[in-house]
């Protein structure tokens, strides 16, 4: 009988077939202080500590921030470019009008959460190498949308591969 780690599906096991002795999966929680609405944290540190304390060199980490007006994507950290983005997402939730969160909630965040959902909770990246695969202008980074800012951010990284 071949020995089958969880992590691959016995249909996807070509016969005959060694599995090597691999970690599969590597979790860890990155928290991340917020001080303002708009302020943009910069885990691309964080993250590569992560892949490195995990072992493995080859695979995917997949990173999800455990709030609803907070949000991760890529972009070069840079002042101009941060500016820019800010901007945008001004433009596209603006503050001035009403939402009907606010309005049900009274807590004054419904443009946070539209703006977290446009920009969205997660991110995958390559790992080649031990390494993240990531562009030469390109960090991970947390947006932090929330008007009722200055919090702790959660966020799960999970390191899967060989």
């Amino acid at each position: 009988m071949l020995p089958i780690r969880p992590c691959i599906p016995a249909s996807f096991i070509p016969r005959p077939f060694h599995l090597p002795d691999v970690k599969c999966m590597f979790r860890k929680t990155i928290s991340a202080t917020t001080k303002a609405e708009g302020d943009i944290i910069d885990l691309t540190l964080d993250v590569n500590m992560a892949v490195r304390e995990s072992g493995i060199r080859e695979g995917l980490v997949h990173l999800f921030v455990l709030h609803s007006t907070a949000a991760l994507t890529t972009i070069e950290y840079e002042s101009g470019v941060l500016a820019d983005l800010k901007r945008s997402l001004s433009v596209l939730a603006p503050d001035d009008i009403p939402y009907a969160h606010d309005s049900r909630w009274g807590d004054g965040n419904g443009r946070s959460h539209v703006k977290a959902a446009l920009v969205g909770p997660s991110l995958t990246i390559p790992i080649a190498g031990g390494n993240l695969m990531c562009g030469t202008w390109q960090q991970i980074v947390l947006l932090e949308l929330d008007v009722n800012a200055g919090r702790v951010r959660t966020i799960v990284c999970t390191v899967t591969g060989e």
